[in-house]
């Protein structure tokens, strides 16, 4: 359902350099090069993308208090190690990877503009209720 997510910068150039090795990773490459306003990275376009842009109004880009993007990978390894190159890269630790609650294991990070992603994967599932 989702087809792609904004994240405001103010500085593009390192966004870019930020999110192209970040998740270069997860295989994405730019799909979407329109810098210096706008760039958005994805495996395909029949697949969700995460962008980086430029605020159209002109004014800074601002952080959303309880806006997060979360990335889905298959095990927790890759969480693991996905969340060491975010902060090899400049980010800043939002809450170290490891399981949170049932079944799901998360590691949190904020990028140098300040927004909060995660890296996240489905350990297990509980048993539907009925």
């Amino acid at each position: 359902m989702i087809g792609y997510t904004t994240l405001g910068t103010n500085d593009m150039t390192r966004a870019a350099a930020f999110y192209d090795p970040l998740l270069a990773e997860l295989g994405a490459k730019r799909l979407m090069d329109m810098a210096p306003h706008m760039i958005a990275w994805g495996t395909s376009f029949a697949q969700p993308m995460v962008a980086v842009i430029e605020p159209y109004d002109g004014q800074p880009a601002t952080v959303g208090n309880g806006v997060m993007v979360a990335l889905l990978v298959t095990e927790p390894v890759q969480v693991d190690k996905l969340h060491v190159k975010a902060l090899e890269l400049g980010a800043k630790d939002e809450g170290a990877p490891g399981p949170r609650g049932d079944g799901f294991y998360g590691g949190y990070f904020r990028d140098m503009d300040g927004n909060k992603l995660n890296f996240f994967c489905i350990t297990a599932r509980a048993p539907a209720e009925k």
